[in-house]
């Protein structure tokens, strides 16, 4: 390990996109790495689309899962909109990774509001390192637009110290053999070129 500081992710998104699942893959990724790992989940109504979020911090010792407002170093967030809803939690040189999925909430649905169209913008304007990914259009190419999640730990995985052998062998371990090679697939189209 490089770096004794405790380090804070967010995963943000709705309900269905594998956020869960993504998280528990970077905790193992960083358990074989050599850090302490705790994470935090909140399911909010995520069987009906609704806001799933997990906090994974990681460090020489880490004695809380959940991250103080100000303190993220890292936003990936599953949906455009739902960037927006933590942006507290992030620190001002916080880098965001953007999936250019839009999933319409009930109230845009309904007409009683309107989904922004400059989301994207927004954050390049206000933060250092804004990476924009059309997850789903690589999750495709990779053969699944189920492994979106993975190809937004591809995308992780480049700010991130850590071996991609080690990211390799937690995916390897993390599906059904069935499902490896597609989802080692999603991984590298994550990876920026």
């Amino acid at each position: 390990m490089k770096d004794d500081k405790v380090k804070s992710i967010l995963f943000a998104g709705v309900g269905g996109q594998g956020i869960l699942r993504a998280s528990d893959i970077l905790c193992e990724v960083m358990m074989e790495a050599g850090y302490d790992v705790k994470k935090s989940e909140v399911h909010g109504m995520a069987q009906r689309g609704g806001c799933v979020t997990s906090h994974v911090r990681y460090g020489a010792k880490v004695y809380s899962p959940l991250a103080e407002p100000g303190t993220i170093e890292t936003l990936v967030s599953f949906e455009k909109m739902e960037a927006l809803r933590y942006l507290k939690y992030l620190s001002a040189d916080a880098s965001i990774i953007l999936n250019t999925e839009q999933i319409n909430p009930p109230a845009v649905n309904l007409g009683d509001s309107q989904y922004p169209d400059d989301i994207i913008e927004f954050l390049k304007n206000n933060y250092p390192r804004v990476i924009a990914v059309d997850a789903l259009s690589l999750a495709l190419k990779a053969g699944n637009l189920k492994t979106a999640n993975v190809v937004l730990l591809g995308t992780l995985s480049s700010l991130m110290d850590i071996k991609t052998s080690i990211w390799e062998s937690v995916i390897r371990k993390s599906f059904p053999q069935k499902l490896v090679k597609l989802n080692l697939e999603a991984f590298q189209m994550g990876i920026p070129a």
